[in-house]
């Protein structure tokens, strides 16, 4: 589904409103104090594995490109806007053995952080998260996945971009995605810092109205635009490889 430009802004702007706090700046290097040697965004994913009469079962992950978490070290960015009291939590948090911090699921190209450690550190420390998340309700299924065809679609990328001097912006990329063989690509070369970044695409409801929903993640680079790593492939494979201590 195509839109108008008017109705494409409208769109940023809810974006940023419901879900501008759901996503990290993460960059990766040799050693500290090395140059960073690459750039992505992280998001939060609120992941239902069940229910009981106590209330949903909810397992959160930190979700991102399995390539941006392969380095020795990295470093998660923090925007005042996600920690309370905000001047109580660091600018960043560094993540010595940066490979091992993550569940990595290379068959799809995504890695998934288990976001315990990141809470009992801010506890710690005296703050808290304050974060938005994408939810099983946001994440896209594979009946809305399959109805995008060869023909562009329109789809909007929530990253953290890289300015001239390193710090991280929040941005709305309005771009298009299509249709390649089994696979979803976002069809233009992304800015530094968007790989690993969500991407969602708008449907209508039975009455009407339209819906945004997750696709799912934007992977590195390749021919000119990326590959997503789509939400029923990121749902599957976690639950696979999760699937003993769920």
């Amino acid at each position: 589904m195509l839109l108008d430009q008017e109705t494409e802004n409208e769109i940023v702007y809810e974006l940023c409103q419901l879900l501008g706090r759901s996503i990290l700046p993460l960059s990766r290097f040799d050693r500290p104090g090395a140059a960073v040697d690459g750039f992505a965004t992280a998001f939060f994913y609120s992941e239902l594995v069940g229910a009981t009469d106590d209330g949903d079962v909810v397992h959160e992950w930190l979700l991102t490109a399995d390539a941006a978490t392969t380095s020795a070290y990295g470093e998660i960015g923090l925007r005042p806007s996600v920690a309370e009291p905000a001047d109580a939590a660091p600018d960043r948090i560094l993540l010595p053995d940066l490979a091992g911090q993550w569940l990595h699921l290379p068959e799809i190209g995504v890695a998934a952080m288990p976001t315990g450690g990141l809470h009992g550190y801010a506890e710690d420390e005296g703050w808290w998260w304050r974060t938005q998340q994408v939810t099983d309700a946001v994440a896209a299924q594979a009946d809305a996945i399959a109805g995008i065809g060869a023909e562009p679609s329109a789809a909007f990328v929530l990253a953290l971009g890289v300015a001239d001097d390193g710090s991280r912006q929040l941005e709305a990329g309005i771009e298009r995605v299509v249709r390649d063989g089994d696979d979803l690509r976002v069809t233009a070369e992304l800015p530094a810092g968007y790989v690993g970044a969500p991407v969602f695409g708008v449907g209508t409801r039975a009455e009407g109205e339209l819906a945004l929903s997750c696709l799912g993640l934007v992977l590195p680079g390749e021919h000119g635009g990326h590959r997503v790593a789509t939400f029923d492939r990121i749902s599957s494979a976690i639950a696979a490889a999760t699937a003993g201590y769920r």
